[in-house]
């Protein structure tokens, strides 16, 4: 049961991003259909389950203890940008307004998936799905790896980061419409931050 908590808890701090990307298209009238999001799930599932699963194989090279304490880095590390990365780009957008006509190449996408509708067609289509698949998946490398060095399952890490991946991307108007009028947006997030941190320092205790 702690385990199965833990890997809930991980897949939902992993999809925070899927939930910007989703209010972002909303409020630009970009349209994710049900096939494209479910697609997006496998490349969520793969990358997750292959992160989790090469943190399982560290454990063959590394003891029990070391294996920990790495763990315990990574996902405070994780958490800790969780909390920063808003007032970050926060800083970043006041300092240099971004101009998403000057370029909508993979890179580019990858570093800023809510530009993934590269034609401006307002439709995400599968080879867009992808490129925004992997850029949304990056996030989880980290957080599948530590999960997999406290021996949780590589296929159920993947399996439910791909399931809340499609929640997040399907429901992520209603949940912004909750966090906005009760003004938690701010506060879910460092919500989110503290548990992987709590998480990572409960693996060495």
């Amino acid at each position: 049961m702690k385990y199965l908590i833990l890997i809930l808890v991980i897949a939902v701090v992993n999809n925070l991003d899927n939930i910007g990307v989703r209010i972002a298209y909303s409020i630009r009238g970009i349209k994710i259909s049900t096939l494209i999001n479910l697609w997006i799930s496998v490349i969520t599932f793969i990358i997750s389950a292959a992160a989790a699963f090469s943190g399982t194989l560290m454990l063959v090279f590394l003891s029990k203890r070391l294996a920990s304490v790495v763990s315990m880095l990574l996902l405070s590390a994780i958490g800790i940008w969780i909390i920063i990365e808003p007032v970050i780009k926060k800083h970043q957008s006041n300092l240099k307004p971004s101009n998403e006509a000057g370029g909508k190449g993979f890179w580019h996408v990858l570093g800023n998936p809510n530009h993934a509708d590269r034609d401006g067609s307002k439709h995400i289509d599968f080879q867009e799905a992808t490129v925004l698949g992997i850029a949304l998946s990056i996030n989880n490398i980290g957080g599948g790896m530590g999960a997999g060095m406290i021996g949780l399952n590589s296929f159920l890490v993947g399996l439910f980061s791909a399931i809340f991946s499609f929640l997040a991307l399907w429901a992520g108007n209603y949940i912004a419409e909750f966090f906005m009028r009760w003004k938690l947006g701010n506060a879910a997030t460092i919500v989110a931050g503290m548990a992987l941190i709590a998480i990572g320092i409960e693996q060495i205790l």
